[in-house]
């Protein structure tokens, strides 16, 4: 007979039966059937009752889109106003939650906006909460960084995927160096 010992901590399965080895021949199935007596024993004592099992998945936590102190999140209500109608250059960030990139920039996307906050204004905007948005400028991959001056989008000025901050840098210099000059 088989016995199965159990804890909380670990499963211990007694067998008197032999390994099954395949035949000679590869084309005939072979196969074996063994029945299992179950007894629960805990610290070797019998017991008719387990305690209930705990959930084996860990609790998920909520994540959120967190800004530091120079970027701001908006939503599409404040889009005109806050990208379109600023007078001074926007960089918009598209982010979601669940977004590993997304999360790999940020701090150096706080960095950013504390470095140029004289000359550039720092949004981000959740993928997953402005869907209108994402299909009006065709974000199709996170993060996506756009560059918005007088309202308008500047041309080449968009950038899909994680980036380091020294490419960061030179990124913004030579956008910001684009548009003055225009």
């Amino acid at each position: 007979m088989d016995t199965v010992l159990s804890s909380s901590s670990y499963l211990v399965v007694r067998s008197s039966l032999r390994s099954v080895r395949a035949g000679t021949s590869p084309s005939k199935l072979y196969s074996a059937t063994a029945s299992f007596s179950f007894t629960a024993s805990i610290n070797g004592l019998r017991r008719n009752h387990l305690p209930p099992l705990r959930s084996l998945t860990p609790a998920v936590p909520k994540l959120s889109i967190r800004c530091g102190e120079g970027i701001k999140e908006i939503k599409e209500s404040e889009f005109r106003s806050t990208v379109l109608e600023s007078n001074r250059p926007v960089l918009v960030e598209f982010v979601a939650t669940w977004c590993g990139p997304c999360r790999l920039i940020s701090p150096a996307m706080e960095s950013i906006a504390q470095e140029y906050g004289d000359r550039l204004l720092v949004v981000k905007i959740d993928h997953d909460a402005n869907p209108q948005l994402i299909e009006k400028y065709k974000v199709y991959g996170l993060p996506t960084l756009i560059l918005f001056k007088d309202g308008q989008e500047v041309a080449e000025s968009r950038r899909e995927g994680a980036i380091t901050k020294p490419k960061l840098n030179e990124y913004i210099d030579t956008m910001l160096e684009t548009i003055s000059v225009a």
